[in-house]
């Protein structure tokens, strides 16, 4: 069978076409989306998933030799923690989550790792473990789609952002890719190709339209923001090569995680003594508050997660004016409640879009702890990321040399009325439309996997 196949930053999605019509496969339940995270009990039992799930002998023996160290590790943690055999040691998707809330110390919890795939400065071990990330949860993906479909999915189209780093894009893309393909082989797929994901939205969009028209589409995904300018309509649908119907393209590692990142840093974070005050009278030094947050960069992490910030936090602690705020920023550190907290900001972000205040929860550190966030205060908050997203749509209109006849929005940020806003702010009297804001890229992906491997 031939698939797209949206590895998001916040969401995977896989599309299929079943009697002329692009359907999203149920990968969870009855949800066509499955959050991009990944639960291990032990970070080696990753590699070990991997090499079990690979098909054949012969490739399965060379990912042996490749990860040894690795796969060693997993047999000792296997022992070291009494993990039998058949016990499940890998959660996907919201089950996940519920492993990582429930057990935050006790294993090993990844989100968006498609955030981290064009990092520059990236070990060999480092690109290594990336590659059985995204593999095994390709894997993963890929054998609940077959069960569901009842059929082997041997070809794909997979999504692509415009760039997944600002600097030094071309390195980064050519490494990221290079992670993505690597990882799509082993998942099982035999033939690969990547198509933009702003372009994949558009593609889905276009199905529907009466009229040409030049379309800015803006796809506002977990990672990153991507605009392209694009001709469309019943007299473009059909054509095989599309090249000269795309204007211009833009990206930028920028994304709605950034925005969560941005709400936790200016409204949660001061629960834990950001912002206030050393005996001295001087500012708390915020650097590792933002550390903690900033979960979409490996270096951050590494950092926060380092003994030498841990030292840091217990001198704060005796020079703070406030030592029981840095007191439950240690224990938020300890317990690795951090991705939490990102995640409650991301609820925040969520809930603002329908309502104009939002009371939010952080009662897995401490009983009736809770901040009270506004959708004014959100907007200030996120006032830096939002205007490099919509910098992002000046430039392709721009570069495209002409104004587009409307703008169609995707991605799951894109639903906040302050982004809105601030789009029809910025571009003008422009009509804006919404298309599928979790769906769209993987319709779109779909419908160009049939154009081109029929």
């Amino acid at each position: 069978m031939i698939c797209g196949f949206d590895y998001g930053t916040s969401n995977c999605a896989l599309g299929i076409v079943q009697d002329s019509s692009v359907r999203l496969v149920a990968l969870e339940g009855d949800h066509t989306f499955l959050p991009s995270t990944l639960y291990a009990l032990d970070r080696d039992l990753i590699t070990e998933a991997v090499g079990r799930n690979i098909q054949g002998f012969q490739s399965r023996q060379t990912f042996a030799e490749l990860r040894q160290n690795a796969l060693t590790r997993a047999k000792r943690a296997r022992y070291e923690e009494d993990i039998a055999d058949d016990d499940q040691t890998l959660f996907f998707g919201r089950a996940a989550f519920d492993e990582y809330f429930q057990w935050p110390e006790e294993g090993y919890f990844v989100k968006s790792p498609k955030s981290f795939l064009g990092g520059a400065g990236l070990r060999a071990e480092h690109i290594h473990f990336f590659e059985d990330v995204v593999t095994v949860m390709m894997q993963n993906i890929k054998q609940r789609a077959e069960r569901s479909l009842g059929a082997d999915i041997t070809h794909t189209v997979i999504g692509r952002p415009v760039n997944f780093q600002g600097i030094d894009a071309e390195v980064s893309n050519r490494q990221a890719l290079e992670i993505l393909t690597t990882a799509g082989k082993r998942a099982g797929f035999k033939e690969i190709e990547f198509l933009y994901e702003p372009i994949a939205a558009g593609l889905d969009f276009e199905v529907a339209m009466t009229e040409n028209k030049t379309v800015l589409v803006v796809d506002i995904g977990g990672g990153t923001t991507d605009c392209a300018m694009v001709r469309m309509g019943p007299d473009y649908v059909q054509k095989e090569d599309r090249r000269s119907d795309f204007l211009s393209h833009t990206g930028e590692r920028i994304g709605g995680n950034d925005l969560d990142i941005q709400i936790a840093g200016k409204h949660l974070m001061p629960l834990f003594g950001m912002n206030s005050l050393l005996k001295t009278g001087l500012p708390m030094p915020t650097q590792m508050y933002w550390n903690a947050i900033t979960t979409n960069d490996v270096s951050a992490i590494a950092t926060f997660n380092s003994m030498e910030t841990k030292n840091q936090i217990h001198q704060m602690r005796l020079d703070a004016s406030e030592p029981k705020l840095i007191e439950r920023f240690l224990r938020m550190r300890e317990e690795k409640h951090n991705y939490h907290i990102v995640r409650s900001a991301e609820e925040a972000k969520i809930a603002l879009s329908d309502s104009q205040s939002y009371l939010a929860s952080l009662d897995y550190i401490e009983a009736a702890l809770e901040a009270t966030i506004t959708r004014d205060e959100l907007a200030k908050s996120i006032t830096s990321p939002l205007e490099k997203m919509l910098n992002l749509m000046s430039a392709a209109i721009e570069q495209a040399g002409e104004k587009p006849d409307l703008i169609y929005m995707t991605g799951g940020s894109a639903k906040s009325p302050v982004i809105r806003d601030a789009i029809q702010q910025r571009i003008g009297d422009i009509p804006v439309l919404d298309g599928d804001h979790f769906g769209s890229v993987a319709a779109g992906l779909t419908v160009w996997s049939e154009r081109i491997f029929k």
